[in-house]
């Protein structure tokens, strides 16, 4: 009972850095939250599952190494660059065609969001890669791999509790602001996409 107690609050406090961590998944998060609250940043976090529980079992049966991961890398890196600069410049042209009028909630958007802005994150990968092995590591030698179900299950909350939060809070800020300020934040918040765009393009030109 020791030994799991110990692990879970190793989880949660390791994977603190990676969830909590600013980033073009957070400032996406808050963009949509405005539009759709809570329930978008659920959606967004359900598409950050449907890419992290592969690569955690993937990572956990040995089937990607961090050896093979460079030239992988240098693809997510750019591609991940190319689509934060086609997304933001999206969120601008829909800030600057809606007026004053009132952010539609978006469908799909969140969770698709969720979906691309995890997997064509290079730090993020590199996050399981280097921190993230180390759980995945004392998981298996726990609980052979049981153990990476057990794992996901005490970090993945987090991301959960943590997007809905952010969309929640996100949301209800937005209601003491105009639709001037909203579109403005939607713009800075897609600077910031083109910001980590830049990061990714100049990080994987640097490995090819």
């Amino acid at each position: 009972m020791e030994e799991v107690l110990v692990f879970a609050a190793a989880v949660v406090l390791i994977s603190s850095s990676g969830v909590m961590s600013p980033g073009p998944l957070f400032a996406t998060n808050v963009m949509y939250g405005i539009r759709g609250g809570t329930r978008a940043g659920i959606k967004m976090a359900v598409g950050h599952t449907m890419v992290e529980l592969p690569l955690i079992l993937l990572l956990g049966a040995g089937l990607i190494s961090f050896e093979s991961f460079p030239q992988f890398r240098v693809a997510v890196s750019i591609v991940g660059a190319l689509g934060l600069f086609a997304f933001a410049a999206l969120q601008i042209r829909s800030a600057m065609g809606h007026g004053s009028q009132e952010p539609k909630r978006q469908g799909y958007g969140p969770l698709l969001a969720g979906v691309m802005l995890t997997a064509l994150n290079p730090f993020f990968i590199v996050w399981w890669l280097t921190i993230g092995i180390k759980l995945i590591s004392d998981a298996l030698a726990l609980w052979s791999f049981a153990g990476l179900v057990i794992l996901f299950g005490l970090h993945i909350w987090m991301d959960y509790v943590w997007m809905g939060a952010v969309g929640f809070a996100s949301r209800k800020g937005s209601k003491f602001m105009s639709a001037r300020v909203r579109r403005i934040i939607t713009v800075l918040l897609s600077a910031v996409l083109v910001y980590f765009g830049v990061v990714f393009l100049t990080d994987g030109l640097a490995m090819a």
